[in-house]
């Protein structure tokens, strides 16, 4: 393995080595390796040219139709014009001044060509693009060879074209192949009938056809998935082996004095994963438990029982939440919940009472050193907080549970600095309210048991969503204006969610990520169709929208509004006042988007929804219905009928299923942003293996990776194997597969 992890500069030279550093994070002659290619192209077969995007370095295969020299007017020089086709589409490419290429690109002749797309005259084209002719003056059995092979296409860089790449490739191959070792064991390759890894990275590279690529990929998706269990594995053993302080739960205490005053009847599905983290709880190792539940399904509830089932054990809980608004819901709803059994030592509290303390990085000195006292010496059973609670100075008495809310805005670090806090390691509970399909569940969180709330309390309301065609239909959003009137005449209130806040110093870049704007808003970044898939007008701001709708359409009525950069005073007043119903309107970022709780709440418009993701839009309209009254969701969009973003929306307003809109959220991003860097530790996102296609790959993966971790935890006979597993983390990031 060590030839494999040489730098790059000795292989293909210090130019094309930075060229490869810089454009594509390649440094090793093992990165260049397993930089497979994204597609390939038949000698015979030209590549569609319509699906170009403006902007896009491209790399296509086509035959030159037209070539044409135009001599500047009233001055020296000329420009070269040539069109090139692919059959059911043209592309102009542009050179200046080169006129003596004419005497190679000649009609007729087919090549590869590579560069920035542009448009001129409504027309597109490539500007001195890099290309490489196919040279077809071959014997004729060369020629068929070469016909019949396939072209590999690499995702490339501005500096490095995907032929150039191809070359450094073809060099690894030919001087390090030997090197290549072999990490699946040879019972496992044999009983599955893969092939050797040496062979395989031969054929992702150099396949003569189809059915050599199909044996490369079959055999590289069986690595990822391995590989990664095997990490997953061996990371549920250790946790399995650590020792961690029971907690088990004490009849007569606190949890059943908050049972008994309980206004409603849990859920089955309450009380079945309720069931699961008392008896995680009880045991002598730490719990490590994904909750993962539809919007609405009462997980704060499930959790907060086993807090308290924690308190009543001695010990106190953490909770971490991902920005200052949510803390502060979490917190007001627990105190509301809990009613005086969260005034422990107060006047009027109850004897089984504890104090729930509420910690954020913006508090006052005096409020801040009592918080921090509380919990040092025991007196606060459950605090609440953001990373604030993860500083230093932040000590607690016994901490033996730490629940994340929303794990995904969390780093690995983050997690860890809080549970570190304890003498043992203490219980792991992480809550998602976006579901995560099975498979991405094996791999993303391999080492978590999960379980499911999928069944919404009583009294949850359905919720209608509609797609509102703003620029079609404009009387359309006239009408959803008229609706939130019609809501809050009928007593109840309404969200109005904008991408921005509208507060920015001077103008921004127009390709912005909509959730960028908002500092307490990590989100999801927009998607195609959305913000920076094109030049567009500004995404609609809160202020500037809740100017309007004052001064037009919902004129007289109470409108607020609430995002990140408020004082902190100010975001905890306005959503005192929006839950205690003085605001009827709310306009706001997506800084509601998960913990927000007010069941007088039946209506929202989403302004510029197609700049938002489907798991966040499907977040968001979970804000409404949560009470007796059916809810209503409107998504606003400017995008016409036909584009990807508007079939997203439609997606969303077709069903309510998260976990359906998982998949769809899934299949229409790339899967490195689920499985990437900030999230697993991994050094490269998935390649070749497909979470979503290649689910009984991973199963069987899986169940492979238990027996050999069982059988031999250090990997001793492995070497191979061990060495993969050292090159999946990156060195940053060297602690995490044994970190929570």
């Amino acid at each position: 393995m060590a030839a494999l992890d040489e730098p790059l500069t000795k292989l293909v030279g210090p130019r094309t080595a930075k060229a490869l550093a810089d454009g594509l994070k390649l440094h090793t002659v093992a990165d260049l390796l397993h930089h497979y290619p994204r597609r390939y192209a038949e000698r015979g077969q030209l590549t569609s040219l319509d699906e170009l995007e403006v902007d896009e370095h491209a790399t296509v295969l086509a035959r030159i139709e037209k070539v044409t020299l135009i001599p500047f007017r009233g001055r020296r020089g000329d420009r070269l014009e040539v069109v090139v086709t692919d059959g059911r589409a043209r592309l102009t490419l542009v050179f200046f001044n080169q006129g003596w290429r004419q005497k190679e690109l000649r009609p007729g002749a087919q090549g590869l060509f590579a560069g920035k797309v542009g448009v001129f005259n409504r027309t597109r084209q490539l500007a001195s693009p890099d290309y490489q002719l196919l040279d077809e003056e071959e014997g004729s059995t060369a020629a068929e060879q070469f016909a019949g092979r396939l072209i590999p296409v690499y995702p490339a860089s501005a500096q490095l074209p995907s032929w150039k790449l191809a070359l450094a490739v073809q060099t690894a191959l030919d001087k390090h192949l030997g090197d290549v070792g072999e990490p699946l064991p040879a019972a496992l390759r044999a009983e599955r009938g893969l092939i050797p890894l040496p062979e395989a990275l031969e054929l992702i590279h150099r396949p003569r056809n189809q059915a050599e690529l199909e044996r490369a990929k079959e055999r590289l998706r069986w690595d990822e998935a391995f590989v990664l269990q095997v990490a997953l594995a061996q990371r549920r053993a250790a946790a399995a082996a650590s020792p961690a302080v029971p907690r088990r739960r004490v009849p007569g205490g606190l949890l059943d004095a908050f049972d008994a005053k309980l206004p409603f009847t849990l859920t089955d599905g309450q009380q079945r994963v309720g069931a699961d983290l008392f008896a995680d709880l009880a045991t002598e190792h730490p719990m490590h438990r994904l909750l993962q539940g539809e919007v609405g399904s009462g997980k704060t509830l499930v959790a907060l029982r086993a807090m308290l089932a924690v308190v009543d054990a001695g010990g106190q809980a953490a909770l971490l939440a991902p920005t200052e608004v949510l803390a502060q819901q979490h917190h007001r709803s627990i105190v509301e919940m809990m009613g005086e059994l969260a005034e422990g030592g107060m006047l009027g509290g109850s004897e089984l009472g504890t104090k729930v303390v509420l910690l954020t990085g913006s508090m006052g000195t005096a409020a801040r050193r009592q918080v921090l006292l509380d919990m040092a010496c025991g007196d606060a059973g459950i605090a609440i907080g953001t990373h604030a609670l993860i500083e230093d100075k932040v000590q607690f008495q016994d901490l033996g549970l730490v629940v994340v809310d929303e794990q995904h805005r969390f780093g690995v670090e983050q997690r860890d600095a809080l549970r570190a806090k304890g003498g043992q390691p203490p219980h792991l509970l992480v809550m998602t309210a976006t579901p995560i399909p099975r498979t991405v569940a094996m791999t993303v969180f391999g080492d978590l048991e999960t379980s499911v709330l999928d069944q919404l309390p009583a009294g949850r309301s359905p919720i209608s969503t509609h797609v509102v065609p703003a620029l079609e239909k404009p009387n359309f959003l006239a009408r959803a204006w008229e609706r939130i009137r019609e809501e809050v005449g009928k007593g109840h209130q309404a969200y109005v969610v904008c991408p921005r806040i509208g507060d920015e110093e001077p103008e921004k870049p127009k390709k912005r990520r909509a959730a960028e704007a908002d500092p307490e808003e990590p989100g999801e970044s927009a998607q195609d169709g959305g913000a920076g898939s094109e030049e567009r007008r500004p995404p609609l701001s809160v202020v500037e929208t809740a100017e309007q709708l004052t001064r037009g359409p919902l004129a007289g009525l109470r409108v607020e509004i609430l995002h990140g950069r408020l004082a902190p005073e100010a975001k905890d007043e306005v959503m005192r006042r929006f839950t205690a119903g003085q605001v009827d309107v709310l306009v706001a970022t997506t800084v509601i988007e998960v913990g927000v709780n007010v069941p007088n709440s039946t209506a929202m418009v989403i302004m510029d929804a197609d700049r938002f993701g489907v798991s966040q839009l499907h977040q968001l309209r979970g804000r409404v219905g949560r009470g007796a009254a059916p809810g209503l969701c409107l998504l606003v969009s400017e995008m016409p009928a036909g584009s990807a973003a508007r079939a997203r929306l439609d997606a969303v307003a077709a069903t309510l299923d998260g976990f359906e809109l998982s998949r769809i959220d899934l299949e229409q991003r790339r899967e490195g942003d689920v499985l990437g860097q900030a999230q697993s530790g991994v050094k490269s996102s998935l390649k070749v293996l497909s979470v979503l296609e290649d689910e009984e790959v991973i199963a069987a993966a899986r169940e492979e990776a238990v027996r050999l971790v069982a059988a031999d935890p250090e990997l001793t006979d492995h070497q191979d194997l061990r060495a993969e597993l050292a090159g999946l983390v990156d060195a940053d990031r060297a602690a995490y597969l044994e970190k929570g």
